[in-house]
C-alpha cells in the first residue's frame, strides 16, 4: 500500500463564516424561568462558543487505483462545489453548585455559586434583613459584600457576572462568583437566581428563588432553601451582654451570636444549545472514464453515517447506484446505501469519496448521527447535481430515511418567472370573478370604486405572497368582503387580524399589579387613549396567579387578581368599548400551576372548575411527572406544561376562552409563551373563540457570531412565520426580529441593518406584514425589569419606524405616559390620516451606516438616524410633518 497525498482536494479552506462552527453555539435553553424575571429576555448579549479549526493535511492509505483517483482530483477542476450548514440542537447537562465556606475567622464567610454549562451567566441576588424579628424581602446588599463588576438593579438586587475558571480548576465551561460577608450585620438570608444572558433564561430552585438562610428559623422554609439538609443555619442565641427582664425575655438591642456550618450542594441543570457544523461537497468529472468523482467532507465528529443514493431525473426518487461503493457501505431496504465516513487525521472531521457511473442526474444524501438524529438541508434531502448542465442544487423529498419526520416544504429558491406567472394568473382569475359578480343584479349596489378598491387589496395580497414565498410557503387566506363602498378601517379582512388599521396599546407594565386597583386606574384613561388614536388595548393576565404579575395561573375561572376584581375588569372593558377601543385578554395557555400534590409530593393536581389531574401535564416535563403525551413545543420549567393534545384539555380551554369573550367582553387575545405548544392547537382555539384580533408571543433567539448580531436574520423570522403558518394565519405574532434589529441598528449606529439582502424590511414585517405586530418595548424588556431595554433616548426613533411602516404597531404604556407622549401622538395621527395599514408598501430608499429612509404607500416619507436625507422632489412634492431628535417624517403635499 502506498501513501498518496490529495491535500489540494481534501483541504479547501472553510469559509470564514461564523455559521460554520462546531458543537458549541448556544441559542435556545431549557431552564426554569421565574415570575419576577419572565420567560424571555433579549438574546442581544448572546455569545458563541466556537471551535474553529485550521484544516490539517490528510493522507489516504490508498491502493494504486485509489492513487489514480487522487491524481485525477488534483488535476481536474470541479464543476460543482458548495458548502452547506448542518444545524441541530443538543441537550447539554451540567450542574449549579452552591458552597458556603469559612473565611478568615468564624465571623467571615464566603458563598460561592457556580455553573458548569456554557453561557454568559449572571448572579441576580439580594439579601433579606432581620428587623424586629421580621424578615424582609429582597434588598440590596451592603457595598462591602458586592464582588467586582456588580451592577445595582433598582433598589432591591445586584447583578454580578460569573467568572470563567481555568480548565485545570473547573473544566472548560465552569464559571463562578464568590460573595464574602460577615455575621456582624442583620442579614437573615442571601437570595439569588442564576441568569443566562445569552438567552435571558433564569434558573430557580424548584420554581422559587434560591435562599441561603443565615438564621435558624428560616430553615423551616421548604422548597427553595439551599444547604438546610447539610446542617446549614444558625441558632440565634442571646449574648451574655444582653439584659433580660424579669420574665427572662431579652430587651434592648437583640445582638445575636451565630453558629454557622458550611455546606456544598449541587443541582442539575440542562440547556439546549444550537450546534452548527458544515459539509462541503465537490464533484469532478474523470476525463479518462467519464465517471463522476464526488468528495464529501464535514467537520462532524465521531462515527458519522451518510445515507445516500442517486436519482435519474428531477423527480429526485432515490435509487441504489451501481457498484463500486466505498468501504463500510451497506444496502438499506434496496432503496439507498449507508456508508460510514472515514475519520480525518487528528479526529477533527470525516470524509468520503464516491465514484459514480455516468447517467444519474443527481446524488442524494442525508446524515444519520444516531437513531433519532438526522441532518438534512433545511428539512429536505441534500441534492447534488452530477452534471454541469443540471440546475443548481436543490432539496429533495426523502421516502427512505427512518425515524424522522418528512418535511414536505417547497424548495428554498423558486424561479422568479414561474411564480410571477402564477400570481398573474391568480390576479386575472380574480378580475374575471369580480367582473362577473358586479354584473349580477344582486351586486348592483356595489360601486365600481368599491370593486376596484377590493381588487387593489387582492393584488397587494398577491404581492405579499410573492415577497414571503420561500422554502416553506405560509399558507394563508385573506378574506375580503364586498360589504362597503371602499376599503376603510371597518372592513374585516381575516379572523384574528382585525381591520389592518389597528394601533395597539399595551395597557400595563411590570409594576401595575402593586396598586391592587389597576383596572380602575386604566379605566380612567380610556377616553384619553382613544383620543390619542389607539384602537386596541392589551390588558394584563386576569387569572388568579402564584406570581402577582399573573403569568403563573392557577384556577382559570377565578378572575380576582392583583389587578382588581372580576367586576372591576368587566367595568373597565365596558368603558373601553364605549370609546371605541377593542380589548385583548392576556391568555396563558402553555402552563398552569397546580393546587395539590400527587402521592409523590409533586404539584400536578389542579383545583377549581378545571380540576385536571396529571394527565393534563406533558410526559416529558422533567419536574412535574405528567401522564400526558410528549410536549409539542419547548418547556417552561417553572410550572406544569399543559398537554394540548388531550381532548378534554382543548375542550376546557375553548370553553374558557368563549366564557371570557361573553362574560368579560374580551375582543381577542395576547397569547403567552406560544413556543411551548404547536400552533395548530392555537388555530383550534381561535376557531372556537373567534377573536377580533390575536397575537402570539413567539420569543426566540436571534443569530449572533462571536457576540455580534448577524445581518441576516432570515432563520429567526422564518421560525416566527412557521408558527404563524401553523395557526393557518389565525393569529399574528410579535415581531421580535424587528425589535432586535432596530435595537442593534440604533444602539451601534448601523442603520444598514434595516434592509435585508433583497431590499425589504428585515423582520417578519418584511415577509408577512399582516401578521407582524411590531414593538420596541414591553413589560418584560422595559419597565422596572429592563432586561432588554431599547437604547435610551432613541425610543422615538423606534416609534418613527414602527408607526410609519406596515404591520400592526404596539406602543408600551410607559412610553405613552412619558415625555414621548406628544411625539407618539403625532406619529399615530399621521399614520391614521394617511391610512397606513398592516399591508402598506415600503420602498427603502436609503440604508447606510448613519441613516435609514423609506417611502410608504408613495405618500409618507421618513428617515431615522443622524445622517442626512430628503425625499426626492420630482413630480411629487413633500411637506415635512414631524421632526425630532434624529428622525423626520414627510407627507405628500396636497
Amino acid at each position: 500500500m502506498s501513501t498518496v497525498s490529495i491535500e489540494p482536494l481534501l483541504h479547501h479552506c472553510r469559509r470564514g463564516n461564523s455559521r460554520h462552527r462546531s458543537a458549541s453555539s448556544s441559542k435556545l435553553i431549557k431552564l426554569s424561568y421565574l415570575s419576577a424575571f419572565p420567560k424571555k429576555v433579549e438574546e442581544l448579549r448572546g455569545r458563541s462558543f466556537c471551535n474553529f479549526r485550521r484544516p490539517t493535511p490528510l493522507t489516504l492509505r490508498a491502493s494504486s487505483a485509489d492513487a489514480a483517483v487522487a491524481a485525477t482530483f488534483e488535476s481536474t477542476k470541479p464543476f460543482f462545489k458548495q458548502t452547506f450548514p448542518l444545524e441541530r440542537t443538543e441537550l447539554v447537562e451540567g450542574k449549579i453548585y452552591v458552597r458556603l465556606d469559612h473565611g478568615k475567622n468564624d465571623r467571615n464567610w464566603t458563598l460561592t455559586v457556580g455553573c458548569t454549562l456554557p453561557g454568559k451567566w449572571v448572579l441576580h441576588w439580594g439579601v433579606s434583613h432581620v428587623d424586629d424579628d421580621v424578615v424582609s424581602e429582597w434588598e440590596q446588599p451592603p457595598e462591602e459584600m458586592r464582588p467586582p463588576g456588580s451592577i445595582p438593579i433598582k433598589d432591591y438586587a445586584i447583578d454580578t457576572p460569573l467568572t470563567k475558571l481555568s480548565s485545570a480548576v473547573g473544566g472548560d465551561n465552569s464559571q463562578e462568583v464568590k460573595i464574602d460577608f460577615n455575621l456582624d450585620g442583620a442579614i437573615a438570608a442571601i437570595n439569588f437566581i442564576l441568569k443566562d444572558e445569552e438567552t435571558g433564561a433564569c434558573y430557580q430552585h424548584r420554581g422559587r428563588d434560591f435562599k441561603v438562610p443565615l438564621v435558624g428559623y428560616l430553615q423551616e422554609e421548604k422548597g427553595n432553601v439551599v444547604g438546610a439538609k447539610k446542617g446549614l443555619g444558625m441558632l440565634p442565641e442571646i449574648s451574655n451582654s444582653q439584659e433580660k427582664d424579669s420574665g427572662g425575655e431579652s430587651r434592648g438591642t437583640k445582638e445575636q451570636t451565630r453558629s454557622l456550618e458550611g455546606f456544598y450542594e449541587e443541582l442539575p441543570i440542562a440547556k439546549e444549545i444550537a450546534v452548527v457544523n458544515s459539509v462541503t461537497v465537490s464533484v469532478r468529472k474523470c476525463p479518462e472514464t467519464a465517471k463522476n468523482l464526488l468528495y464529501l467532507e464535514t467537520d462532524l465528529l465521531n462515527h458519522v453515517v451518510v445515507h445516500w443514493g442517486v436519482c435519474k431525473d428531477d423527480s429526485k426518487r432515490w435509487e441504489v447506484p451501481a457498484a463500486p461503493h466505498p468501504p463500510e457501505t451497506v444496502v438499506f431496504k434496496d432503496k439507498a446505501l449507508r456508508t460510514r465516513l472515514q475519520q480525518k487525521e487528528g479526529g477533527n472531521g470525516c470524509w468520503g469519496l464516491f465514484t459514480l457511473e455516468e447517467g444519474p442526474a443527481g446524488f442524494l444524501f442525508v446524515f444519520k448521527l444516531n437513531e433519532s438524529t438526522w441532518l438534512k438541508c433545511k428539512g429536505n434531502d441534500f441534492y447534488i447535481p452530477l452534471s454541469s448542465a443540471n440546475k443548481l442544487p436543490a432539496v429533495a423529498k426523502d421516502d427512505h430515511s427512518e425515524g424522522d419526520k418528512v418535511d414536505e416544504r417547497s424548495e428554498e429558491e423558486i424561479e422568479e418567472s414561474s411564480f410571477t406567472e402564477f400570481t398573474n394568473g391568480i390576479i386575472n382569475e380574480i378580475r374575471t370573478l369580480v367582473s362577473g359578480i358586479s354584473s349580477e343584479k344582486s351586486r348592483k349596489t356595489t360601486s365600481k370604486e368599491a370593486q376596484e378598491s377590493i381588487l387593489q387589496e387582492i393584488e397587494k395580497l398577491a404581492a405579499e405572497a410573492y415577497s414571503i414565498f420561500r422554502s416553506n410557503v405560509p399558507t394563508f387566506t385573506e378574506e375580503t368582503t364586498l360589504e362597503s363602498e371602499e376599503l376603510t378601517p371597518s372592513v374585516k379582512i381575516s379572523s384574528g387580524t382585525g381591520t389592518g388599521f389597528e394601533v395597539l396599546c399595551q395597557g400595563f407594565n411590570w409594576e401595575s399589579h402593586k396598586s391592587g386597583r389597576w383596572y380602575m386606574e386604566l379605566k380612567s384613561k380610556a377616553a384619553e387613549l382613544s383620543s390619542l388614536g389607539f384602537t386596541v388595548i392589551w390588558l394584563p393576565p386576569p387569572t388568579d396567579s402564584v406570581s402577582p404579575e399573573g403569568y403563573m395561573p392557577t384556577d382559570l375561572y377565578n378572575l380576582n387578581s392583583r389587578y382588581g376584581t372580576m367586576d372591576e375588569l368587566k367595568e373597565t372593558v365596558r368603558e373601553f368599548h364605549k370609546v371605541g377601543i377593542k380589548v385583548l385578554g392576556d391568555a396563558v395557555l402553555n402552563h398552569r400551576c397546580a393546587q395539590y400534590q400527587n402521592k409523590n409530593g409533586v404539584w400536578n393536581i389542579f383545583g377549581g372548575r378545571l380540576n385536571w389531574d396529571d394527565r393534563a401535564v406533558v410526559a416529558d416535563d422533567p419536574h412535574f411527572q405528567g401522564r400526558g403525551n410528549k410536549s409539542s413545543g419547548d418547556s417552561f420549567h417553572a410550572a406544569p406544561n399543559i398537554d394540548h393534545s388531550q381532548d378534554f384539555v382543548r375542550k376546557d380551554i375553548k370553553e374558557w376562552l368563549c366564557w371570557l369573550r361573553h362574560e368579560i367582553g374580551y375582543d381577542g387575545w395576547r397569547l403567552d409563551f406560544v413556543r411551548g405548544f404547536w400552533g395548530g392547537y392555537v388555530k383550534d382555539y381561535m376557531d372556537a373563540s373567534e377573536p377580533y384580533f390575536a397575537v402570539g408571543e413567539y420569543w426566540d433567539s436571534l443569530s449572533y457570531t462571536y457576540g455580534e448580531m448577524d445581518h441576516n436574520q432570515d432563520a429567526h423570522r422564518q421560525r416566527i412565520i412557521d408558527w404563524i403558518n401553523a395557526t393557518s394565519g389565525a393569529a399574528g405574532a410579535f415581531d421580535v426580529t424587528t425589535k432586535g434589529i432596530l435595537h442593534a441598528a440604533l444602539e451601534r449606529c448601523e442603520y444598514w441593518r434595516l434592509s435585508d439582502q433583497k431590499g425589504k424590511p428585515p423582520g417578519v414585517v418584511g415577509w408577512w406584514p399582516s401578521r407582524a405586530v411590531t414593538f420596541i418595548e414591553n413589560h418584560d424588556t422595559g419597565s422596572t425589569q429592563g432586561h432588554w431595554r431599547f437604547p435610551r433616548d432613541k425610543e422615538i426613533q423606534g416609534y418613527a419606524y414602527t408607526l410609519t411602516h406596515p404591520g400592526t404597531p404596539a406602543v408600551f404604556y410607559d412610553h405613552i405616559f412619558s415625555h414621548y407622549r406628544s411625539e407618539i401622538a403625532g406619529l399615530i395621527s399621521l399614520r391614521n390620516r394617511n391610512k397606513i395599514n398592516c399591508r402598506s408598501i415600503v420602498k427603502i430608499t436609503k440604508a447606510e451606516r448613519d441613516v435609514y429612509a423609506a417611502i410608504i404607500d408613495k405618500k409618507v416619507a421618513m428617515k431615522i438616524g443622524p445622517g442626512h436625507y430628503e425625499p426626492p422632489n420630482g413630480d411629487q412634492k413633500w411637506s415635512k410633518s414631524l421632526e425630532g431628535r434624529d428622525y423626520k417624517v414627510w407627507e405628500l403635499a396636497a
